[in-house]
């Protein structure tokens, strides 16, 4: 789906999207029988030996949560765990179960998988069954004591003791289900951590993180019993993508006739922060996940050209010199951490 379709249809009432609405209804009933076969057994969910995170979101498209694992797994770290990630490994020809490794290449693995063992510093394994994926993994690494699902709120198959939904500032757009609007499933499911022994296909996320900018970040407020919580990110720096060690300013930057590319949830999102940092690019949206031919980073009048870094793991192949990545941080609410933790205890190994 392209970011122009979204943006005229999925996060406003339009002519298109009012025409889709009936095959919207017919998927809502679909997603219900699904939770209603989970929840009488007739599809079965399975239990890891380590207590699992998920984290996802309610609509389609990217909102932030790569960013949210790797800080999750930092976190997580620093506190003396030794978390493992799990991903579905979303556009990438393998079904696994298997590790991620950061030599893979994105067409085989995933783009955010290989972006998050490039930088996550635990093991990455990628499974479109989740559950047997994270089996293998544990098997693998015996040693792991939690483990972050990227994704994977739908995946009913695999139990979790933390929900984490991450929203932006789109919201659940025109509050209408595929095709006709962003959801995935409707969005009835409240944020409540005080129910507890439930299917996965009938729990509610114990935690909302909405990924805001600056000025939305002011303006908003925690909600829900304090299980909101506000979320930004952070610029760190650019590096050329054939020589990460090899590192840019903006101001170095400015002086170049730039290019930018971004094949993301948002892609507006990341050229506003290159107009923060002052840089003035030439801007070409992709579709999310955008798997890039060397003819997508063909400009005229153009030095360099800015992206991601989920838009870099895939252009590496490439070679060419004149690629540069932004790496950014999420940033939390102080008061997340704690919430995490105070969610994980109890939740020790079996």
């Amino acid at each position: 789906m392209s970011p122009g379709f979204a943006a005229r249809h999925w996060y406003r009432l339009s002519a298109v999207s009012l025409l889709l609405a009936p095959l919207g209804f017919a998927f809502s009933l679909l997603v219900r029988l699904r939770r209603a076969m989970y929840r009488r057994g007739l599809l079965r969910s399975v239990r890891l030996r380590v207590p699992v995170i998920v984290v996802g979101n309610l609509t389609v498209g990217g909102t932030g949560k790569t960013p949210l694992v790797l800080w999750l797994a930092a976190e997580l770290r620093r506190r003396g765990m030794r978390p493992a990630i799990l991903c579905r490994g979303y556009g990438g020809a393998d079904a696994g179960p298997r590790a991620v490794r950061g030599s893979d290449e994105a067409s085989r693995v995933g783009d955010e998988p290989l972006l998050l063992a490039l930088r996550g510093g635990c093991p990455v394994w990628i499974g479109r069954d989740r559950a047997a994926a994270g089996t293998a993994l544990l098997d693998a690494h015996p040693e792991c004591d939690v483990i972050l699902c990227d994704d994977g709120l739908q995946h009913y198959r695999l139990q979790r003791d933390v929900e984490i939904a991450v929203e932006d500032a789109r919201g659940h757009g025109n509050g209408l289900l595929l095709p006709a609007g962003p959801l995935r499933e409707p969005a009835d499911r409240p944020v409540d951590a005080l129910v507890k022994n439930v299917e996965p296909a009938d729990r509610p996320v114990d935690a909302l993180v909405r990924n805001l900018d600056a000025s939305e970040g002011a303006k908003y407020a925690r909600g829900a019993a304090g299980r909101a919580f506000a979320m930004r990110l952070e610029p760190r720096g650019f590096h050329f993508v054939h020589d990460p060690a090899r590192a840019a300013t903006a101001g170095e930057l400015a002086r170049a006739r730039l290019h930018a590319v971004a094949g993301i949830g948002e892609p507006q999102r990341f050229f506003a922060l290159l107009a923060r940092l002052g840089l003035k690019p030439v801007c070409h949206a992709f579709p999310d996940h955008h798997d890039y031919a060397a003819a997508d980073l063909a400009f005229e009048n153009c030095d360099l050209v800015l992206m991601t870094e989920k838009d870099a793991v895939k252009c590496a192949r490439y070679g060419r010199s004149d690629l540069v990545a932004l790496r950014v941080e999420a940033v939390l609410d102080p008061a997340f951490p704690d919430f995490i933790a105070s969610r994980l205890h109890g939740h020790a190994s079996a």
